[in-house]
């Protein structure tokens, strides 16, 4: 990099460590500093820290290929200049070093003091591509307004995820983060599930109910799987998203209420716009700020931190020491993963579980994958060692029947008549 960067003119002066660049930082201001974030016991972050300290108009930009939503938040929220997910070309450094210059140039003054960086949330969102660390910057800068965002994705893709992420490093994250199935609720039920219901608005309402968007007051509502709101509604969340103001079945009077919206869905809600099946206005009240988040298949290089992420997290949950071979972390980035990062975390938490010997192999993987691909056949997964594995994952759940039907593939019911076949 040193040469390349020579050889556009500019002038370099390059360290090996950590130690070093902060100890050059503290004698010496350089208009532009590039860092990777994991050098040696140190990182760039705090390369950073002694930059900006040291001059505060410093252009400081981030690279790294272990990048989490952490290390991304951290290092944009303390005035890193870009932050580059490794491998890139050389030309995009480049890039980012003349918007660099050019927004020295263009510096005003600013008396403001750096955000502090040491004690932001920690975040279970894993990925270090370059299309979740661009999710990643874009959530360091919308979190902190109110803007409405809209999030798009495939089924099992980490939606609400994000948006409980974007909550919890907003101004409102001591307040109420609360979710709505759109599409799991009846269409002529969600005006009351959304506005609050008053005392005999209807035949059995026998007492007033507070909707969502009151009981999150000065939180976040998240609509999930907005693109199934019935067409008829949509006119009203666009006055309330307006306006601010709900009103109650029954009531005469609209009261406001100060919430933050984030929307999310896994339609093509674009093209239901020009098919006339949802408002045109309401999108684009809804799309202010637009989150797509890949499905897994198309970051695929995130796969082996996610996997090593819930093996460990299962492997603690259960208090076992089931291991992963070479042979099934292969097989499972070479897998297309059609449910997504919901589909990986079920499938890692069945075979932590039930990996034969405690060891996951590609035989495991390969055996898991027909097993979850089956679903029409859930009833017939514990075929040869059914007993024994309906006894471990009990065990291992605490006798959670609901979580144990969960991680074995079955239906809860199927669940009940094999412990009553079995004469548990």
């Amino acid at each position: 990099m040193v040469t390349c960067l020579e050889l556009e003119g500019y002038a370099v002066d390059a360290v090996a460590s950590t130690r070093e660049a902060i100890e050059r930082l503290r004698d010496e201001t350089y208009p532009i500093v590039i860092s990777d974030i994991y050098l040696d016991e140190r990182t760039g972050l705090d390369v950073l820290r002694t930059a900006r300290a040291q001059n505060p108009e410093c252009a400081v930009i981030l690279m790294t290929g272990r990048g989490s939503m952490e290390t991304v938040m951290q290092g944009m929220e303390g005035g890193a200049f870009e932050y580059l997910a490794k491998p890139f070309e050389m030309t995009q450094m480049i890039d980012t070093i003349k918007r660099a210059e050019k927004t020295i140039d263009h510096a005003e003054e600013d008396d403001g003091e750096a955000a502090s960086i040491d004690d932001l949330p920690e975040t279970e969102m894993i990925g270090s591509s370059s299309r979740m660390v661009e999710i990643y910057k874009t959530i360091s800068k919308v979190a902190p307004t109110d803007a409405t965002v809209l999030i798009e994705g495939e089924t099992g893709t980490g939606k609400e995820l994000i948006a409980r992420m974007i909550h919890r490093n907003s101004k409102r994250a001591t307040q109420p983060f609360v979710p709505v199935d759109c599409g799991a609720i009846v269409p002529t039920l969600l005006e009351s599930e959304l506005f609050g219901t008053l005392k005999g608005a209807y035949t059995g309402a026998d007492r007033d109910r507070m909707g969502v968007f009151e009981a999150a007051a000065n939180g976040t509502v998240f609509l999930d799987e907005m693109g199934d709101i019935d067409f008829g509604f949509q006119l009203k969340l666009l006055r309330f998203l307006q306006e601010r103001e709900i009103r109650p079945l029954g009531s005469p009077r609209a009261k406001k209420v100060d919430v933050r919206v984030i929307a999310a869905t896994n339609k093509d809600v674009q093209k239901m716009v020009d098919e006339g099946k949802f408002r045109e206005d309401l999108w684009y009240r809804l799309n202010v700020v637009r989150l797509t988040v890949p499905p897994l298949c198309e970051r695929a290089s995130d796969i082996p931190l996610l996997v090593h992420h819930f093996l460990k997290r299962y492997n603690e949950r259960y208090k076992l020491n089931t291991r992963l071979t070479d042979s099934g972390l292969k097989a499972m980035v070479g897998y297309s993963w059609p449910g997504n990062v919901r589909q990986l975390q079920h499938m890692m938490e069945r075979m932590t579980i039930l990996a034969p010997g405690g060891r996951i192999d590609d035989a495991a993987v390969h055996q898991a994958i027909e097993q979850m691909d089956s679903r029409d056949h859930a009833s017939d997964t514990l075929a040869d060692t059914e007993a024994d594995q309906i006894r471990r994952v009990l065990a291992a759940t605490n006798g959670n029947k609901s979580r144990a039907a969960k991680i074995l593939g079955i239906e809860r019911k199927t669940l009940y008549r094999k412990l009553e076949k079995m004469g548990l």
